[in-house]
C-alpha cells in the first residue's frame, strides 16, 4: 500500500513538473521548426487530438519513437497484419523523420489497417484524450520507450503494455536505477517484455521486471525482409552513382555532429591512394543537412543534394538530404560506417548493412548495440575505428584487397542471416499477452 500511494505520489510530482515544462516543450519545438518546418504541423496529435477510432474490431497501439524503431517495429507491423486481417493498428512516434519513416513504408494501408499519428504528450490529459478516441486494446512499444503516464493509464484501463525487441545497455539501467524509488514501479507495470538478448533480460529483471514476465526472442531488424523493388532501387542507385569510371562507393550512415569532420579527413587521407573514390554521407538528423553540404563546400569538394542529383552531374560527395532511403544506399554501396559511434552517442543499428553484405566500419561507442557489435566483430564483419586514419587505411584496405573485401562482406551477411527467427517468437508472445 505504501509503495503503491509513494508511487502514486511521484506520478503526481511528474506530471506537475510536465504541465510546468510544456511551455519551455512547445517553445523548443517552435525554434528547431525554423530548421525544419514538419515539427510545428500536426501539434494537436501531440495533445491526443487525433481521429477517433471508427471501428470495433482489435487494434493494437504501437509506438515506435523514431526511424530506428520505426525499422524495427515494420516486420513485426507487417506479421500482425497479416496472421489477421482483422487486426487494425495505429502507429505512433515521436519524431518527424519517424513519422516519414512511417507514412513512406506503410503508404498503401494508411487510412485502412493502419492508421497513424504523433504519440501524445506524457501528461494525464494528453494521454486519456487519446485512449478514450483510439480506444486500444493492447499497446506495444518498441525497444524502450518508457512513458510513466503512457503505461500507468494503459494499466488503469486493463490495456496489456508489451515491450517489444527490448533492449536496455549497461549505461541506461545504471540511469534508471538512480530514480528506482519511482522507476521500479514503471518496469513492474509492463505485461511483457520480449528482451533482444539475455544481457538485456537481466537488466530488466534489475529494473523490477517480474522474471515471469520476461522472454528472449532476439532482434527482429535480423527479420527485415529486403523486397525486390528496393533491390532493383540500390542496383539503379549503384549504377547511377558509379558512373562510366566504376567508381567505389563509401556510405557514411547516420552521422552526428563531431562525426563529419573526421570522415571527410578520413576521405581526404582515402583519396590519395583511390582518387575517384565517391563518399555518400546521411547525417542522422534532417536540420543538419544545410550545415554538413557547407562543411563539405568549404573543404573544397564538389557536393550534390540526393534530392536534386541531376544525371551529368559530377561530384565528390552526396550529402543524402532525404529520410528513409538509407537502405538503398547501403544496398548501392561497397562499404560502409556506422555513425553515432566516433561521440558518445551509443551507435546506431550495424544489422541493416549486414543483410546486404556490406562490409561495416564503426566507431568504439557502441554500447547500444553491444550484442551485435560483437557478433559482427567476433566473425570479422565489422572493424572498429577509433580515429580517421584507422578509417581511411580500412577503406584503402578493402577497396585494393579483393578477398579481404569479400570475407568480410560474407561474415556480415552470414550474421544477419543465423541470427534471424525472432520475428514469430515476438508475434507469438503478443498474441499470448493478448489472450491472457
Amino acid at each position: 500500500m505504501f509503495e503503491k500511494w509513494g508511487h502514486s505520489a511521484v506520478l503526481f510530482f511528474y506530471s506537475f513538473l510536465f504541465y510546468l515544462l510544456t511551455p519551455v516543450i512547445v517553445i523548443r519545438l517552435l525554434v528547431k521548426s525554423l530548421r525544419y518546418p514538419l515539427y510545428r504541423i500536426r501539434l494537436g496529435e501531440r495533445w491526443g487530438f487525433v481521429p477517433g477510432r471508427s471501428h470495433e474490431k482489435l487494434t493494437f497501439w504501437v509506438h515506435a519513437a523514431s526511424v530506428g524503431e520505426s525499422v524495427a517495429a515494420t516486420p513485426l507491423i507487417t506479421a500482425l497484419c497479416a496472421i489477421n486481417h482483422e487486426f487494425r493498428l495505429h502507429v505512433t512516434c515521436m519524431t518527424p523523420t519517424g513519422s516519414q519513416r512511417i507514412q513512406s513504408t506503410f503508404s498503401d494501408q494508411l487510412g485502412k489497417t493502419i492508421t497513424h499519428s504523433y504519440v501524445p504528450y506524457d501528461i494525464p490529459r494528453a494521454v486519456e484524450r487519446f485512449l478514450e478516441r483510439i480506444r486500444p486494446d493492447m499497446l506495444i512499444i518498441m525497444e524502450t520507450e518508457l512513458w510513466p503516464n503512457i503505461i500507468s493509464l494503459c494499466r488503469k484501463n486493463n490495456i496489456p503494455v508489451v515491450l517489444a525487441n527490448g533492449r536496455m545497455s549497461e549505461k541506461s539501467a545504471s540511469g534508471y536505477e538512480r530514480y528506482a524509488f519511482f522507476t521500479r514501479c514503471i518496469f513492474k507495470q509492463l505485461s511483457s517484455v520480449a528482451a533482444q538478448t539475455d544481457g538485456d533480460a537481466t537488466r530488466f529483471i534489475r529494473l523490477g521486471v517480474s522474471e515471469t514476465r520476461i522472454s528472449v526472442t532476439g532482434n527482429i531488424k535480423f527479420d527485415m525482409v529486403v523486397e525486390d523493388s528496393l533491390r532493383q532501387t540500390a542496383k539503379q542507385l549503384r549504377y547511377r552513382l558509379r558512373g562510366r569510371e566504376k567508381r567505389p562507393i563509401w556510405v557514411a550512415a547516420s552521422t552526428h555532429s563531431g562525426e563529419e569532420e573526421i570522415v571527410l579527413e578520413a576521405f581526404s587521407d582515402a583519396r590519395k591512394k583511390i582518387i575517384n573514390l565517391l563518399l555518400v554521407i546521411t547525417p542522422r538528423h534532417p536540420e543538419r543537412f544545410g550545415g554538413v553540404i557547407n562543411m563539405c563546400v568549404s573543404r573544397g569538394y564538389r557536393v550534390a543534394r540526393s534530392s536534386s542529383m541531376s544525371t551529368d552531374e559530377e561530384f565528390d560527395i552526396l550529402v543524402v538530404d532525404a529520410m528513409g532511403e538509407l537502405m538503398g544506399y547501403y544496398g548501392a554501396c561497397d562499404i560502409t560506417f556506422v555513425g553515432g559511434s566516433l561521440v558518445p552517442v551509443g551507435g546506431h543499428s550495424l544489422i541493416e548493412p549486414a543483410i546486404w553484405g556490406r562490409p561495416i566500419l564503426s566507431g568504439p561507442y557502441l554500447y547500444n548495440f553491444s550484442q551485435t557489435a560483437e557478433l559482427l566483430g567476433s566473425c570479422r564483419g565489422l572493424k572498429i575505428c577509433n580515429v580517421a586514419s584507422e578509417i581511411s587505411t580500412a577503406v584503402v584496405e578493402l577497396l585494393t584487397n579483393t578477398e579481404t573485401f569479400r570475407e568480410m562482406g560474407a561474415s556480415s551477411r552470414r550474421v544477419a542471416e543465423e541470427s534471424s527467427g525472432a520475428l514469430p517468437r515476438l508475434v507469438n508472445l503478443i498474441e499470448d499477452a493478448r489472450i491472457s
